[in-house]
């Protein structure tokens, strides 16, 4: 019994030297699991705002449309003493005058809304120059120009200014738009600047010829009075600006500076009594 637990003893010390002589096995520590890197924050793209169209110049409400009609033609008129010292010559030229015409109708209308209806080259020239007929109906023409000029401009109403004419006094000559005259010759000859220019009402909705602020018993009267006061349709001007020949007025700024002022002291008395009603 005791040889027994002698070489029990004996086998358990042999197993702890040997125990202690191998070294422990190295657990490998767990791989660390990497932690995802976090995908980039994906910004949230602002819904693109779709870009507006363009609008149209005759779009959005409109209480008063602006048809300026004079068009740049300035007429050179000379009365001679006798019929073939007559002659006339309808000359284009850059002063703006419907840019003039819209500045104008914008001051009178003060806080009334304005807005310019652009139109076509030559889209008044059958008002201008009608085919020859025994009877004319300007009321009629105009109506049915405006409708097409307008448009889908959709205004309350429209102003229309155009070219006018009227006879000079003492003579058989018409006077025709803005222009400038000169009658007789040599030291008897002078020189006028003229504006003869029409101004309407058209309803906007069935094209009518309005009522204007003139047809009134004192606009009547007022009117006569000032077709027979000079200086409310000409003003004189030296001689001197009277151009050799027709097509020289395009380049003269004395003649256009003349004109325009004067077509502004017109359109300043004019144009008022039309927003007055």
């Amino acid at each position: 019994m005791f040889r027994f637990a002698a070489s029990v003893l004996v086998l358990l010390s042999f197993l702890a030297s040997a125990a202690a002589q191998t070294p422990p096995a190295t657990t490998a520590p767990p791989a660390q699991t990497a932690t995802p890197a976090k995908p980039p924050a994906k910004k949230t793209a602002k819904p693109k705002t779709a870009a507006r169209p363009a609008e149209p110049a005759n779009a959005g409400s409109c209480d008063v449309g602006v048809i300026a009609g004079i068009e740049d033609l300035f007429g050179v008129q000379k009365i001679g003493l006798t019929v073939f010292g007559n002659d006339y010559a309808e000359v284009p030229v850059s002063w703006g005058l419907d840019d003039l015409v819209f500045a104008r109708v914008r001051a009178a209308a003060r806080t009334t809304p304005v807005r310019r209806i652009a139109y076509a080259k030559g889209a008044l020239d059958s008002y201008y120059h009608p085919k020859a007929s025994l009877f004319r109906n300007r009321r009629e023409e105009l109506s049915n120009l405006i409708r097409q000029v307008a448009g889908n401009a959709g205004c309350q109403r429209y102003l229309v200014v155009m070219r006018s004419e009227g006879q000079l006094d003492g003579t058989n000559q018409t006077l025709s738009g803005v222009g400038i005259f000169n009658r007789g010759v040599g030291v008897i000859a002078y020189s006028y600047v003229f504006a003869y220019i029409g101004v309407t009402w058209v309803d906007g909705r069935t094209f009518e010829i309005m009522k204007g602020p003139s047809v009134t018993f004192e606009g009547v009267m007022k009117h006569m009075a000032d077709n027979f006061v000079s200086n409310e349709l000409l003003r004189k001007v030296d001689n001197s600006i009277f151009p050799a020949e027709a097509a020289d007025a395009a380049s003269n700024t004395t003649l256009r500076d003349n004109t325009r002022d004067f077509l502004t002291q017109r359109l300043d008395k004019i144009l008022p009594p039309y927003f007055a009603q």
